[in-house]
């Protein structure tokens, strides 16, 4: 553990000492000097509500550690306390853990409360429609799928591969639908964004199997 992740991770303790500290100056030796650790105490105690642990979670990400970003998110106590960018981020991230985990309910009633708390980017909102709509799919709701995914494509997506998904997305809900003219047109859409994710590459080579060998 670097001291960047202790002090981090250890805000309270630390800003209990440092406020025991500066109290002890102040008795003892003199106020000009104990205002500089009672501050920082102070301002530990404000970034452990405000911020939390979301800090230190890039780093997870970026190594693949899932378990560990996790653990980490389980420290947040308080999430309605975090500071608004904050907040929505931790939702969002909350929720990809859950639909992982398959619980599809968790994962869409913390969505919303990411979209409540309002995105800091607007492609983060469209990333949050995108992932409802998919819920939607899964559970069966053809309908509210269909409205999520026309959201996220009207307010925006972060890149080309989101947007290739939520295209296919709505051209398979059409092709349910038996509405063929707009399933091609999303599907053409999808092949349009050249998406490089090889997942969402052979997801476009299947799906143009089935769009093949509809006629018109």
């Amino acid at each position: 553990m670097n001291f960047r992740h202790f002090i981090v991770k250890y805000r309270i303790p630390v800003a209990i000492v440092l406020l025991a500290l500066g109290f002890l100056i102040g008795f003892k030796v003199t106020w000009w000097i104990a205002w500089i650790p009672l501050l920082v105490s102070i301002l530990m105690i404000v970034a452990y509500f405000l911020l939390g642990p979301m800090t230190l979670l890039q780093g997870y990400m970026d190594s693949g550690d899932m378990e560990g970003a996790q653990k980490l998110l389980k420290q947040v106590k308080y999430p309605n306390l975090l500071y608004k960018p904050i907040r929505s981020s931790y939702y969002m991230l909350q929720a990809n853990f859950s639909t992982m985990g398959e619980d599809l309910d968790l994962a869409e009633a913390q969505l919303r409360k990411g979209l409540e708390t309002g995105m800091p980017e607007k492609e983060y909102e469209g990333t949050a429609y995108l992932q409802l709509g998919a819920i939607a799919m899964k559970k069966g709701n053809t309908k509210e799928a269909y409205e999520n995914l026309r959201k996220a494509i009207s307010i925006g997506l972060p890149d080309k591969d989101n947007e290739a998904t939520c295209y296919l997305q709505l051209s398979s809900i059409c092709i349910q639908r038996r509405d063929f003219r707009n399933a091609k047109i999303y599907f053409n859409k999808a092949k349009n964004c050249k998406a490089t994710n090889h997942q969402v590459v052979d997801q476009i080579k299947e799906l143009q199997k089935y769009i093949a060998r509809i006629p018109g």
